[in-house]
């Protein structure tokens, strides 16, 4: 057994060599350099094998081996990447491009799409680059109805313009589409696998939703029926791996094909090549795109050992397969779903067992067993969610408890519906399907509704430390080891201070501190520093104005006032102090408005809001929507205006029982007098000051607004002088009632059930200040934990 042990922990040494050498590849510009240097010590290292045969030296030299076979394949595509740069294609100019498709075209939130590629010929102009280049295409609504046939192995030509790559990402080139030219449906066998996949659609309307729109997810990864609040659901309730294609879905038909395969009495060995051919073929059905054929690559390796009954093979035949998965395509050493996959086969293999004999003193072992999978999985897969995602989800283990046994039958159903020879048997099969999937759409909507089951857990790097250390103290809890008797009582202790801690700090961040803010707010001030973030709400709509220099300050005021989600966003401009906080709102925007776009950085952020499924508009002069029982409109900046602080998008707000309220984002002196002459000014009671207070004002607009409270976004003790006296004179003598961030805190402002204006301070309790009836409703100033 010590021998097995110490040969798996060899082939896993590889693996996580392997893992490293591609992440570095990946990140350097110069892969080939890489390659040749773990190529030249491998074989040095190989030489020195010959006079001593010692096992250290021989996972060493294949370590590094693999390590240079990963660069390799990065340095591949070296010279793809410097030709792509020479048409200057990250500089917006106009690319006519001829792909070929080689993944599912996903459907984004604004009806676009995104799909994997490679490009045969790029053209910019007279310059055209040829080969096979990997790519990324972005298409609009309308491009997407032009690729209603299209699919796998479809030839698609399209113009438009680059987008800026993240660092190290595949493709080497990433394409927002202006225009579908033609599309060629898919011929062959991907044209027959296109074809049942949309008669399986086709058969599931007319079902009751939500369980008719999860079918074809379960069973091929189709979601392009299921409903936005649904797919949310199965997110919070840690049940997305059922409509992903993970490797849950590949276990789920490869057990199907062994079992029935071992009741027909074939023997262990047919029964392993008829069950992979099962899931080559499946593989092929939902598209053989990277995320699933690593998915089923991970559930081969998990079958291979249940089958051969050796866990500890098990993980060295997972070390093999993501050693081959990462030399084939090294880029997966910086997927999140590559690192989740291989942890919870991982998991499988290791933890189920032993976390199942625990759990046996309090239960039935059936029942035990039920429980250890998806714990497992949980415990080892938190910590790597947690980086992107920084809450815990206290029901997802029971989510998955009650919905799993439900997957494998809707699964294998929609499965066999799909290539059912017979519509009449097509749509039997597709109604049966529907009964466990409305199952598990029941359990998502019920798990998700509860307020309380996602815990706020810390986030970044000590986030993942401090979930991976209750990791370990929850399986020394359930396993008690023997020969480990204090260890034990050590883990419970820790785990008890950890979860200790973290529920008391989200108890004040969550019930706390939404509490000391008033329940009447309409328009608030963030206190983020030296930057802008206003909040304004109306009935359960809600927008955010600007996000501050920093997501860390972001997410603690929203947190604050109680916002989980976003109606609207508006970016007045690109500088940092006004767009640096947009990680921590990024996935949970509806539409984001922004001003004019200066360079690459800020069309990066702009595609990552887009990605994320935000709807984008750029914002000039008459600009308009609404928010609730409120209509906004943008007084500026004018078409084709220069980018920058006279370019801020100034936006006016008015609603009934709302008070009327102008944003001025950054507008210098002149940028507000050639407003004022530009737009009829209204009247308001509280203005954003621009540019944090600086002096560079128009009195003359001030008079015009003619405020009655100025709220200035501004950090304590800042290198500007924000906010100036000259400012400070200028709207004091207006009678207009000043909040500051910097001396007050977070600000609330809203009218009272009198019909009068109030602020709150976060900080200061400021006695009232008297108003001029014939001017405005009254107004008072409430102080901290009001």
């Amino acid at each position: 057994m010590k021998a097995l042990r110490r040969r798996t922990l060899r082939a896993v040494s590889v693996a996580a060599a392997t893992w490293v050498g591609a992440g570095v590849a990946t990140s350097i510009p110069d892969a080939i350099l890489l390659a040749v240097s773990c190529a030249v010590l491998s074989c040095l290292i190989t030489a020195v094998l010959v006079r001593w045969r010692h096992p250290a030296v021989v996972v060493a030299a294949v370590a590094l081996a693999c390590a240079a076979a990963t660069a390799g394949t990065v340095a591949s595509l070296a010279p793809v990447r410097p030709q792509i740069a020479a048409l200057q294609a990250e500089g917006g100019r106009h690319l006519e491009l001829e792909v070929t498709v080689t993944g599912r075209i996903d459907g984004s939130a604004d009806g676009g799409a995104w799909f994997d590629a490679v490009a045969s010929t790029v053209r910019a102009g007279d310059a055209a680059v040829a080969g096979a280049i990997p790519a990324r295409v972005l298409v609009d609504a309308e491009g997407r109805s032009a690729l209603t046939r299209a699919s796998m192995g479809s030839v698609v030509a399209v113009t438009g313009r680059a987008i800026p790559a993240e660092p190290g990402e595949r493709a080497a080139l990433v394409v927002r589409a202006g225009a579908v030219v033609s599309a060629t449906e898919p011929a062959g066998v991907w044209a027959w696998f296109e074809n049942l996949r949309d008669e399986l659609v086709a058969s599931t309307r007319g079902l009751p939703q939500p369980g008719a729109g999860l079918v074809p997810g379960l069973a091929v990864g189709d979601t392009s029926g299921l409903d936005a609040a649904t797919e949310s659901a199965m997110n919070a309730s840690s049940l997305s791996h059922l409509t992903a294609v993970s490797g849950a879905n590949c276990a789920i038909v490869v057990g199907a094909a062994f079992a029935l395969l071992a009741l027909c009495g074939a023997s262990r060995g047919l029964r392993v090549v008829g069950a992979f051919t099962v899931l080559a073929a499946f593989v092929a059905l939902v598209t053989p795109e990277p995320s699933v054929v690593r998915a089923a690559a991970m559930a081969s390796v998990a079958m291979l050992a249940l089958a051969l009954g050796r866990p500890a093979i098990g993980i060295a035949v997972l070390s093999l397969a993501v050693t081959v998965l990462l030399v084939i395509d090294p880029w997966l050493a910086r997927s999140l779903g590559f690192a989740l996959s291989a942890a919870a086969t991982g998991a499988l293999l290791l933890l189920a067992r032993p976390l199942a004999g625990g759990l046996e003193r309090w239960m039935p072992r059936a029942l035990a067993l039920a429980i250890a999978v998806p714990t497992s999985a949980q415990l080892v897969c938190g910590p790597l969610i947690v980086l992107i995602d920084p809450h815990v989800p206290l029901l997802g283990i029971a989510a998955n408890l009650v919905a799993d046994p439900a997957a494998a039958p809707a699964t294998i159903a929609g499965a066999l519906a799909c290539i059912a020879p017979f519509p009449w048997l097509r749509d039997g099969l597709t109604a049966l399907a529907w009964v466990p999937a409305a199952w598990i759409a029941a359990v998502a909507h019920t798990s998700a509704s509860v307020a309380a089951q996602n815990l706020p857990w810390p986030d970044g790097l000590i986030g993942a430390a401090l979930l991976a250390l209750v990791g370990v103290a929850v399986c020394l809890v359930i396993v008690r080891p023997r020969r480990l008797p204090r260890l034990v009582g050590v883990a419970t202790a820790a785990m008890a201070v950890v979860v200790g801690l973290v529920l008391g700090g989200a108890a004040v961040r969550t019930v706390a501190g939404p509490l000391t803010v008033p329940s009447a707010w309409q328009v608030a001030m963030c206190d983020v520093g030296q930057g802008d973030a206003t909040l304004w709400r109306s009935g359960t709509a809600v927008a955010l104005v600007d996000t501050g220099p920093a997501p860390e300050a972001l997410a603690r005021c929203l947190t604050q006032f109680g916002i989980e989600r976003l109606d609207l966003l508006v970016l007045t401009h690109f500088d940092l102090d006004h767009v640096g906080g947009s990680p921590a709102v990024i996935g949970y925007a509806a539409l984001v408005v922004h001003g004019p776009t200066d360079g690459d950085a800020d069309r990066r952020l702009l595609d990552r809001f887009e990605a994320a499924g935000a709807r984008l508009q750029e914002a000039t002069t008459g600009t308009s929507g609404t928010l609730g029982a409120t209509r906004w409109q943008a007084l500026g900046p004018p078409p084709r205006a220069a980018p920058g602080n006279d370019a801020s998008v100034a936006i006016d707000i008015a609603g009934m029982g709302f008070p009327r309220t102008v944003m001025l984002g950054d507008l210098g002196e002149r940028s507000q007098a050639a407003l004022r002459t530009r737009v009829d000014v209204p009247r308001v009671q509280v203005v954003k000051v621009s540019h944090h207070g600086s002096a560079d004002q128009d009195a003359a607009l001030y008079r015009a607004l003619h405020p009655a409270v100025s709220l200035i976004g501004v950090g304590a003790d800042n290198r500007y002088g924000h906010p100036t006296e000259k400012l400070l004179a200028m709207v004091t003598a207006l009678g207009a009632t000043v909040g500051r961030t910097d001396q007050d805190g977070a600000l609330a402002v809203w009218v009272d059930g009198d019909g009068g204006l109030a602020l709150w301070r976060e900080r200061a309790s400021v006695g009232a200040v008297a108003a001029s009836p014939a001017r405005e409703p009254p107004r008072r100033d409430v102080g901290a934990g009001r």
